[in-house]
């Protein structure tokens, strides 16, 4: 069954775009960043049990290493290379208060470095441009084939996609995803079980939010065109709504709640005169009281009562 659902929903993934408009289909590539995005922050606060509000930032950091080189000239890959770099050895550190504080408390000290982040992208215009951004942020052409057009950019989107999640899968059901769901569930038993739970939060943190910089790297070039504002706190607290409302600690959950947070209110926006944001906002508020584990959440628990 599952196999099943997995190859129509692979079908329907390729066949949209070509039944849709350029905007439904930049609308399926934002989808595509966002899920991306994540799904690293469901490593980091599904699968391990850390809280970050910082995943937006990482984002950022992504988007500009790929609007500072390749409008300079260099190509997208090295714009990965360095995102990735950069966002591991930055959330690598950034797990580091995670070892001395859990819950609120760690959600308080990446609320600070996303806004630190936020002011380093809005003031150092000698690197960032500041409040000017950046633009004529170019798509690449990958051995000839060029992605200029919508439909060939979302197609790069969800080969990344793709690869994303394969990584992911196999992280999730190697041992270093067996020691973060022990660290979810209780660290100081895992600890007492061998694991070395100081490592794998840092990992924890260093993983998602190097794929938060892949997100951003694809950002970019889809939007082209950059500026602070897009990477402050509200995209980060979408982020988190998206692994909430889809399901936190599932696999598909990312997938699943950045179709309700991007592709959702776009749909509700076009038969609601207005009123859409006022549904979509109690329809979370609902899920969220009555089944915190999210859409996922609430299927499995009714497949139970079904049994």
């Amino acid at each position: 069954m599952k196999k099943v659902f997995f190859a129509v929903l692979i079908i329907a993934l390729i066949a949209a775009p070509f039944g849709l408009k350029p905007y439904g289909i930049y609308l399926l590539s934002l989808w595509v960043v966002m899920t991306i995005a994540a799904i690293g922050l469901n490593l980091t606060l599904g699968y391990a049990g850390q809280v970050s509000l910082a995943q937006g930032s990482f984002v950022g950091i992504g988007a500009y290493a790929a609007a500072l080189l390749t409008t300079t000239g260099w190509p997208l890959w090295s714009a990965f290379l360095l995102a990735i770099a950069l966002s591991l050895v930055i959330g690598w550190v950034l797990g580091y208060p995670a070892l001395r504080v859990q819950h609120h408390y760690l959600a308080f000290v990446t609320l600070a470095f996303a806004t630190l982040v936020f002011l380093v992208l809005r003031n150092e215009e000698w690197l960032t441009k500041g409040v000017y951004g950046i633009t004529g942020i170019p798509r690449p052409t990958l051995f000839g084939w060029s992605t200029k057009g919508p439909i060939p950019f979302y197609f790069f989107c969800l080969g990344v996609l793709a690869l994303v999640s394969a990584g992911a899968w196999w992280l999730v059901r190697s041992p270093w995803g067996r020691a973060f769901t022990a660290l979810r569930e209780n660290a100081i038993r895992a600890d007492s079980l061998g694991v070395d739970t100081r490592r794998y939060t840092l990992m924890a943190f260093a993983i998602g939010s190097a794929i938060g910089g892949i997100a951003g790297v694809l950002y970019a070039p889809l939007i082209q065109f950059i500026e602070p504002t897009a990477f402050n706190l509200n995209l980060s607290l979408n982020l988190l709504l998206m692994v909430m409302v889809g399901g936190s600690g599932y696999f598909l959950g990312p997938f699943l709640g950045a179709a309700v947070s991007v592709l959702l209110p776009e749909w509700m926006r076009f038969g609601s005169e207005g009123l859409y944001l006022i549904f979509y906002g109690a329809a979370v508020m609902v899920l969220m009281a009555f089944c915190p584990s999210g859409l996922l959440g609430l299927a499995e628990r009714a497949r139970r009562l079904v049994k």
